[in-house]
């Protein structure tokens, strides 16, 4: 492999869609918090350090995962050989590195989420991935928790707590219709995700589930009066991309999951629009 293959392998291991995706919910987060304006330099460490921490995370994801991956997704990194496992590993341990000392700039409770969250992201792999439903239940915690994290890091997490459950919750369905899609390969190395524990019908009915008290819950930003009416004009369209998701999963669990995650950018549109519209003040 040439060093420009190696660099793009690596660039890769990082997922930057999801790195950006998430970095973009750090600065959600502190914007509902009201503090982008006030505290630019704690926003701007967060946002970095919330980039670092997830591509560690999916790098050391892609190395404990690498021989799933040969079954699952072969065009990855580390089993098209752009990667040896041991580079993916440290270049894994450099951007923990660069987490750390980002978010050590932060308040306590920044600091806190923060290395909660950095040790979830080491353990998830190595130990809850195969279980049923909890690793699941830990990417949408770490999903949700970047809400917290950008409202933490500017002092103000009140606001961020309501978006961190509806994340959460909609994170948590598209895990588990992912669970459905990756099957095969999990059932070779012998994982015991929901699908496989309790078929993948059921584990897509429970997915469904949640999905629908999130779209309930939906409306409580608003009527807590923490967004403007805005929220609703744009969620509403996202609530239902999501349960078109959610419904076409049942036949094509790809298709799901992929339009699941439109539906989830349109509702973290909505957290932005809806809190700048009761925030810009009017003309009058």
């Amino acid at each position: 492999m040439t060093a420009g293959e190696t660099i793009r392998g690596l660039l890769e291991l990082t997922r930057p869609i999801n790195v950006v995706a998430a970095s973009v919910l750090t600065f959600i987060g502190a914007f509902v918090a009201g503090g982008v304006a006030a505290e630019p330099l704690s926003v701007t460490a967060a946002i970095a350090a919330t980039g670092f921490a997830v591509g560690a995370g999916n790098a050391i994801n892609d190395y404990f995962d690498r021989e799933i991956d040969r079954i699952n997704q072969p065009g990855r990194a580390i089993p098209r050989g752009a990667v040896s496992p041991r580079g993916a590993l440290g270049f894994s341990l450099v951007l923990f590195g660069g987490a750390v000392g980002l978010a050590i700039t932060l308040p306590a409770a920044a600091i806190a989420i923060a290395a909660i969250n950095l040790l979830a992201l080491v353990a998830y792999t190595e130990f809850f991935k195969g279980l049923p439903g909890l690793g699941n239940a830990l990417v949408a915690y770490l999903v949700g928790s970047t809400f917290l994290f950008g409202a933490a890091a500017v002092g103000n997490m009140g606001p961020a707590v309501v978006l961190f459950v509806l994340s959460a919750i909609a994170t948590l369905t598209r895990e588990i219709i992912k669970d459905v899609e990756d099957i095969a390969g999990d059932r070779e190395e012998g994982l015991n995700t929901l699908p496989i524990a309790i078929g993948e019908r059921r584990a897509l009915q429970i997915a469904t589930g949640l999905l629908i008290v999130a779209v309930i819950a939906s409306p409580i930003p608003y009527l807590l009066e923490y967004f403007g009416i805005m929220y609703l004009l744009v969620v509403v369209p996202a609530d239902a991309v999501m349960l078109y998701a959610a419904v076409e999963s049942f036949d094509d669990p790809t298709a799901g999951q992929s339009h699941l995650k439109y539906g989830m950018f349109l509702a973290a549109l909505a957290f932005i629009v809806g809190r700048a519209a009761v925030t810009i003040p009017t003309g009058g």
